[in-house]
């Protein structure tokens, strides 16, 4: 029998906060195809998928005597035609349209007794497009695992030869003293991985102590400053503009040319990554200008991906941390190359070597604290890397793939998926920190075109 998965540290807190629904962890992939595809052969595509990548077929569960540990445990009732599901909205409908009804979705929760995911196929669209539309709960994947899940939904030609047959997924045993064997053999293994790297290091540990003892002082010190810059209790935003929260959020969907930013990067000094957070911040430079407001710096937070080569489709292997960025760069070239500072500092931070431990320290607080260390971010920012080649789904080309993540307490969430050199944005905004969308949209555009002539 193989070992049942539990959550890690960082995945319990993005469940356990969702006792306030402003920090539910909802991603959605919105895709646009050029028709619909046979329902049929899309219901046999998505019951294959749910053979292949086993956390399709789970549902999270308490573990016994543990209230800080959850477990992924095989739903014996799975039943897909509650997470497959088929709607046609008004003849005509467009984009937005799809956007609009997605939100709604987004904004509900999950029933905890079943796996955390629902697909839907739209028909209905302008030109005879159709669109499909994938939720799931952020400890079911990442941006960068949603990718991997893609690669077994959506096919890399138009008419590839027939699917495999299901693979065997195997069951678990559920009984109360199985539980308990497992929950005991998941501690020892902890503490046994534990000692095992603390053994590996104590002596070369105590040597550098011994040989260079003002060396391993400081590296204490700069640990335990790392450690307290990512607990640092921040608890309200930089903007006096985008202060409201409420349960409801509007989506919009922005695009930019791939050669355009990645040029722009190059040209600033900085990466692709730079040049998505200097559109984001000359935009919303742009829309606090618009409000009558001055605005020199934003707290955002953006996952580091921390996923190995060798981690399977799905699952969560990403440590979200909180910085603050400048936002009053006086052209964009400096604007690149500011984000390149800031975010190249984070990345080296030393306290993304403890985030499992740090997660654990958070879990034991209570719930609120946490929570409003959430709000206190201004934004959020994720830049997934996609497929760089065209896609189809039985058979209907894939034209637009668009990532919205949740806001999670904060006043909007602004998610880059590259799809066939395409940087494919979703604006995700708390309607009560931007009820204007369409002038944020605009001034997002504005800031992207701004970043993107550096290149020119």
């Amino acid at each position: 029998m193989p070992d049942r998965p539990y959550l890690s540290q960082n995945d319990t807190i993005m469940w356990m906060v969702e006792a306030d629904p402003l920090l539910r962890s909802t991603i959605m992939g919105i895709i646009v195809l050029a028709g619909a595809p046979e329902w049929d052969r899309l219901e046999a595509r998505v019951e294959r998928v749910t053979h292949q990548v086993a956390a399709l077929r789970e549902r999270v569960a308490p573990v016994p005597l543990h209230p800080t540990t959850l477990q992924w445990i095989r739903d014996p009732d799975f039943d897909l035609g509650y997470h497959l599901r088929h709607i046609r909205l008004p003849e005509g409908s467009d984009q937005q349209d799809v956007l609009d009804w997605a939100r709604t979705q987004a904004m509900g929760g999950f029933d905890s007794a079943r796996p955390l995911w629902e697909f839907t196929l739209i028909e209905g669209l302008v030109d005879g497009r159709a669109a499909f539309v994938m939720k799931a709960h952020h400890v079911v994947t990442d941006g960068i695992g949603a990718v991997q899940l893609a690669a077994h939904l959506f096919d890399f030609e138009p008419d590839p030869a027939g699917g495999e047959a299901p693979e065997h997924v195997p069951t678990y045993r559920t009984t109360s003293l199985t539980q308990l064997r497992e929950v005991v053999a998941h501690d020892v293994a902890g503490a046994l991985d534990f000692t095992r790297h603390q053994v590996a290091s104590v002596v070369p540990t105590l040597l550098h102590v011994v040989r260079e003892p003002q060396d391993a002082v400081n590296e204490v010190v700069e640990t335990a400053k790392s450690v307290a810059r990512v607990l640092w209790p921040a608890t309200n935003p930089k903007s006096h503009v985008m202060v409201g929260r409420m349960l409801s959020s509007n989506f919009r969907a922005l695009e930019v040319p791939m050669t355009e930013l990645r040029d722009a990067a190059k040209k600033g000094g900085g990466r692709l990554n730079d040049a998505f957070l200097a559109g984001i911040t000359a935009g919303l430079h742009r829309y606090h200008a618009h409000h009558g407001h001055e605005i020199t710096e934003l707290r955002v937070a953006m996952p580091i991906s921390q996923r190995g080569e060798h981690d399977p489709a799905g699952g969560n292997h990403v440590s979200v941390t909180r910085f603050v960025l400048p936002v009053g760069a006086p052209d964009a070239a400096h604007r690149i190359s500011a984000m390149h500072e800031v975010v190249d500092a984070v990345r080296h931070e030393r306290a993304l070597h403890h985030t499992e431990a740090i997660a654990g320290f958070l879990n034991l607080m209570p719930r609120g604290v946490i929570g409003a260390m959430l709000k206190g971010v201004d934004f959020l920012a994720s830049n997934v890397p996609g497929v760089p080649i065209p896609m189809w789904l039985e058979g209907q080309a894939v034209e637009r793939f668009f990532p919205f993540g949740p806001t999670a307490g904060s006043a909007l969430n602004i998610t880059l998926m590259s799809y066939n050199g395409m940087c494919c944005m979703g604006v995700n905004s708390d309607s009560a920190a931007v009820p204007d969308p369409d002038v944020l949209l605009d001034c997002l555009r504005a800031g992207f075109a701004e970043v993107c002539a550096v290149a020119a």
